[in-house]
Order: C-alpha cells, then structure tokens, then sequence
C-alpha cells in the first residue's frame, strides 16, 4: 500500500502554494484540524519532515520541496487520464491549455484562438502567456497542452520536448515617421551607430536573439545608443511612435501601428532579422480530440502563410 493518498498531496500542493493551513484548508473546502491532521499523518507514513512550522511561518523543507515535485507530477498525470476518458466519452468536445511566449501570446495568439473558437466552440479553451522557459517547464510538467514560442528553447528543457517549426516572423527596425531617417526606406548598418534606441531588458530572449544576428553581421552592439530599456513591447512603440529613439520589434507586433501610419519600417541593407516560431509539446502527455484538432490548425495557418 502506497504511504499517501491523492488527497494528502492535494493538500501539500496547496500549502506550498498558500504558505498558511488556514488558507490551504479553505482552498480545498477542509477545516483546518482535518488539513493538519492529513499532514501529520502523511509525514508519519513517510518518516520525514516535510513542512517547517517555526515561528508561525510555514515553509517546506528541503525534502518537502523534492516530494511536492513528485506529487505535482503525480497529481496532473491523474488529471491527465481523467481528461482521456472524458475525451474518449465525449468525442470533439473537451478542454485545451495552450501557452505562448510574450509578444506571441499579445499579437499572434488571439487570432489563432478566435479562429479555433469559430470553428469548434464545443472546446473550451484556456491560455497561458509567459516567457519562452516558463511556458517551455509548464509543457514539460504537464500544466500546458500544446504552446506556440519564438525564444530558444533552455537545453536542459528542449531535449525532453516535441519541437516543430511553425512560421517565420522578421523583427522590423521601427522609427517614428518624422525621424529624418524616415525618407531612406534602407540604411546601411553604419547608420545604426547614429540611432538613439529603444529596447526590451537585456535578459528578454528577443533582445538576445536580435544582439547576436547583430554581432553575426558584424555590427557591434556595444556601439548601438541604448537611451530607454522598456518592459513591454506596447510601451516601446509608443516610444518610438513619439520620436524617442528606434526599436526592433516582431512584424505581428506593429500591424495596427503600419495601418495607422504612425510609424516608418526601415529595412538593414543586405541584412534580414528572422526568427522561427516553434509548436511545442510534451512527447509522453495524451493527445487528446482537442489537441489534435488545434495542431492541424496551427498546420493549416502555416501552410496558409507558406504559399
């Protein structure tokens, strides 16, 4: 007989999570003698200590932190059957959790998901934006179905995961339409140096991938003015729209802005910033009526894009 019930990890989960009995206890709808009760009774048939209780401050130990990993695994595998067989009973209805990466999750994602929505509204869907690492371990822990990402991939995480190339997306030069660069339509890479710009933190996976197809063509990145480090993407095309400086921002992202004509795309000579989107998912989880049906979409919008 295993030493713990689904129920007892349910409620280490929910501890780690509230840090306190009496908010984990209304969490799950228990009264707290019965929450500690199931604690106790948990570390007992396990024979470790797997919460603190010092000073009124409730913290796992380090054994706790190394059984909730495993209790977390084990609790959304058993979610996960329990998914199968609604699927299974219910044919194309069921539910997906799809994740994206910052700029995809804000610009791309919501189209894609009004399409699907259009198309199979028996689906229920919820989504996660996060950071491509975020969203890449939420996959990898079973939390995430299927995500769309445009940041690479952490190794440690890549190699335990389904990754399949999706669609190109350029990174465009954006300055205001009243910058006297504005006129030229293409600038030499020299002319970067004379630009003021407008960028994402330097630890952002974009900021990395456009800095190093810099270095790739020989422009040195040091020299770049960097006179504003801007936390989303929304605040550097205000930025830019109002003549503070230049930015390189995704295609998908300035869509309204080009409508608009607040702002003017200045093309690198002989220089072209692309990155490929991957579709990620976690090659041991079921694939579910609903995962299958958002794949061949994502497919079929690339196939769309392609030709």
């Amino acid at each position: 007989m295993l030493p713990f019930t689904l129920q007892q990890l349910r409620i280490l989960k929910a501890v780690a999570t509230e840090k306190n009995f009496t908010r984990a206890a209304e969490v799950l709808y228990l009264s707290q003698p019965s929450l500690s009760k199931q604690i106790k009774t948990l570390e007992k048939n396990l024979d470790i200590l797997l919460i603190n209780r010092e000073n009124n401050k409730i913290s796992l130990t380090e054994n706790g932190k190394v059984f909730l990993q495993y209790s977390e695994r084990i609790l959304a595998l058993c979610e996960e059957s329990c998914r199968a067989l609604i699927d299974l009973k219910n044919g194309d209805r069921g539910h997906l959790i799809v994740g994206a990466s910052q700029t995809i999750g804000i610009y791309l994602m919501p189209r894609i998901l009004a399409l699907f929505a259009q198309n199979y509204p028996q689906i229920d869907l919820k989504v996660q934006v996060n950071s491509t690492r975020l969203i890449a371990n939420n996959v990898l822990n079973r939390k995430i179905d299927i995500a769309v990402i445009g940041g690479e991939i952490p190794e440690e995480l890549k190699k335990n995961l389904t990754v399949k190339n999706f669609v190109k997306d350029e990174l465009s030069l954006i300055i205001s339409k009243s910058h006297p660069f504005a006129k030229k339509k293409i600038v030499n890479k020299e002319d970067l140096y004379y630009l003021n710009f407008i960028t994402l933190n330097s630890n952002s996976t974009i900021r990395k991938f456009i800095d190093n197809i810099l270095v790739k063509n020989e422009i040195d990145t040091k020299r770049l003015k960097i006179v504003m480090q801007l936390n989303s993407i929304e605040g550097i095309k205000t930025a830019v729209s109002l003549g503070l400086g230049a930015a390189f921002v995704s295609s998908s992202a300035i869509e309204k802005e080009i409508e608009l004509k607040t702002i003017e795309i200045l093309k690198i000579k002989n220089i072209q910033i692309t990155r490929t989107l991957s579709i990620i998912s976690n090659p041991e989880c079921y694939k579910s009526k609903a995962f299958e049906l958002f794949y061949n979409e994502l497919c079929t919008l690339k196939s769309t894009i392609e030709n």
